[in-house]
């Protein structure tokens, strides 16, 4: 997922995307731990799209912050 498409989606959307993202990335690793995945960079792509949901989050919560201020 790009930035762009992560800039798109509402507050709700992102969190809902960062509680199932972060849910399918552990159950990622629990599977490649027991059997390895056909293609393991699926795992790296993951968790930097978590990284970039949470990053955004994290930008509009401090912007409410600052102009409530």
């Amino acid at each position: 997922m790009k930035r762009a498409e992560v800039k798109s989606l509402s507050t709700k959307e992102l969190r809902e995307r960062v509680d199932a993202d972060t849910n399918a990335l552990q159950q990622m690793k629990i599977n490649h731990c027991i059997s390895p995945l056909d293609n393991p960079a699926k795992i790296k792509q993951l968790r930097r799209t978590v990284a970039r949901v949470k990053t955004e989050l994290w930008q509009r919560e401090n912007l409410i912050k600052i102009n409530a201020t």
